[in-house]
């Protein structure tokens, strides 16, 4: 099933006031006769790496010039192409809410036959399928790399004070007590919850591991609600207040950043993205990151992960030959390896590649496929819900955030309810 929102409608929502704009090729031809693939990433801080291979696979291809653009706020840029129907070849983003409106509107292509896709690991094709509202037929993306969240630690501290990492909720409970006790003076762990947008990686990492996979589609088609599932995730973050620094609702993420990366606290809950900004205090030191412990069974925890850059290819594009050849070249395994070594990031390709050492403690999770997407994924921007979670923390009130949860959820996605309720009515 792909029927859904139209690009005429997407343009029409986003204002086109340009609609009658000539449509633009995709590809163009060059006056040295080469072909030029044009990608617009919003990966700005891999521009380093991301000139380097168009570097490489310029000096050793005749017929096709590559540029790859990584302007700040991509995303943005790209709708207003969209909207003017100015379409890029290639667009580098990750698999989140606007993925899923791209796929909803009928921009990206089906990309079933690039080859770089067969080498796609099935978690991460997992993932980016459960991205979209209905599942829909055909792949709409190629993934490159993904992110982790859990909890950050701090590997020399734990290892000075033979601090073992948990695997229950109650264990790290414990741990955070013990540090209480051995060192007054450390924070078990620091949160900076002033950006709201902070909040939502411990709580992605908790709640994941707490309800059903799918309960953000459970609630779209009437079958559950979110006050079934989210009390106990719920009050698990508000545990997580009395063992951080005081007032963490006037600190921000550097500042999270920076206490935990001067050894102000053991812990950090948060995600692998945050390692480059610790680092930039502290570049000697040694961070880890293990799944956030609060499945019931240890066994049965999950780590988040999300397809952090995937590359899509506009539906307008007439030479997929040449972007597949583009594609080709970015997936071989050295130039994966360049951009995991550079940004630290966590391939979706299969293939024999060294991780960063700060994945050591979830590679059994990576290797088993173990993972699920960030909850935020299906999280509408129009609702605030890093807001709505921090006005529970400070007010400590979960019966008033639960209601407002629900209520929200049924205002702001109308369109989609509608959807995945039509959808499941013509599945039977």
């Amino acid at each position: 099933m792909r029927r859904t929102l139209t690009r005429r409608s997407f343009l029409s929502a986003a204002g086109a006031a340009a609609a009658g704009l000539m449509l633009a090729g995709c590809t163009s031809e060059r006056s040295d006769g080469k072909v030029e693939v044009e990608i617009v990433s919003y990966k700005q801080e891999a521009v380093d790496i991301f000139s380097q291979l168009m570097e490489e696979f310029n000096a050793s291809h005749d017929d096709i010039y590559l540029n790859i653009q990584s302007p700040a706020d991509a995303v943005t840029i790209m709708k207003t192409r969209f909207v003017r129907e100015d379409y890029p070849d290639v667009i580098g983003i990750g698999g989140d809410a606007d993925y899923a409106n791209f796929v909803d509107s009928e921009i990206l292509a089906d990309v079933s036959d690039c080859p770089a896709e067969a080498n796609v690991q099935d978690a991460y094709k997992d993932i980016l399928k459960s991205v979209t509202y209905v599942p829909m037929d055909g792949i709409y993306g190629v993934p490159y790399v993904a992110n982790a969240a859990g909890m950050l630690y701090n590997k020399d501290l734990f290892a000075s004070h033979g601090w073992e990492i948990p695997d229950t909720w109650d264990g790290l409970i414990e741990l955070f007590e013990q540090i209480k006790a051995e060192e007054p003076d450390l924070y078990p762990i620091y949160l900076g919850y002033l950006d709201t947008w902070t909040i939502l990686s411990p709580w992605n990492s908790i709640t994941i591991n707490m309800v059903p996979s799918d309960l953000a589609y459970q609630v779209n088609s009437g079958k559950a609600t979110f006050s079934d599932y989210y009390r106990a995730p719920a009050e698990r973050m508000l545990q997580l207040l009395d063992y951080a620094e005081p007032s963490p609702f006037a600190y921000a993420y550097n500042d999270a950043c920076t206490a935990f990366a001067r050894g102000q606290s053991a812990m950090y809950p948060c995600g692998s993205f945050a390692v480059p900004q610790i680092l930039t205090v502290n570049p000697d030191m040694n961070i880890g990151l293990f799944a956030m412990p609060s499945a019931d069974d240890p066994a049965d925890r999950i780590v988040v992960s999300g397809v952090d850059l995937q590359w899509c290819v506009a539906e307008t594009c007439q030479h997929k030959d040449a972007v597949y050849e583009v594609i080709d070249f970015l997936s071989q395994q050295a130039n994966v390896q360049t951009y995991i070594d550079d940004q630290r990031a966590i391939p979706c390709l299969d293939g024999d590649f060294t991780l960063d050492p700060l994945y050591d403690d979830i590679k059994p999770f990576l290797e088993e496929g173990r993972v699920l997407d960030y909850l935020d994924h299906s999280y509408q921007s129009s609702m605030a819900c890093d807001a709505q979670i921090q006005t529970m923390l400070i007010s400590g009130d979960v019966d008033a955030f639960l209601a407002k949860w629900d209520e929200d959820w049924q205002r702001y996605n109308r369109s989609v309810i509608r959807k995945v309720q039509e959808y499941e009515s013509n599945q039977g």
